[in-house]
């Protein structure tokens, strides 16, 4: 089982279908609607929010992406 199963196994039905279609946007390229900010203190580390979910992606130059955790925000969330 890969991060990404794991990680939507941890949340409730309503948050993974949430987080499905954030990462559907990603993908498309759609990201007008998604609320996207840049990590500090890194180049390519980015974060999409939806309520008390959060995406952590790394951007490649390319245009495409590598997830690094979904994960309910806590104290630790940014901890990678």
């Amino acid at each position: 089982m890969n991060k990404i199963a794991k990680a939507l196994k941890k949340l409730s039905g309503k948050e993974a279908e949430r987080v499905k279609k954030m990462l559907e946007s990603l993908k498309a390229g759609s990201i007008a609607n998604l609320e996207i900010k840049k990590l500090k203190g890194r180049k390519d580390v980015f974060r999409v929010r939806e309520g008390s979910i959060r995406i952590i992606y790394r951007r490649a130059p390319d245009g495409s992406f590598f997830v690094l955790s979904i994960e309910r925000r806590s104290d630790t969330t940014y901890n990678f």
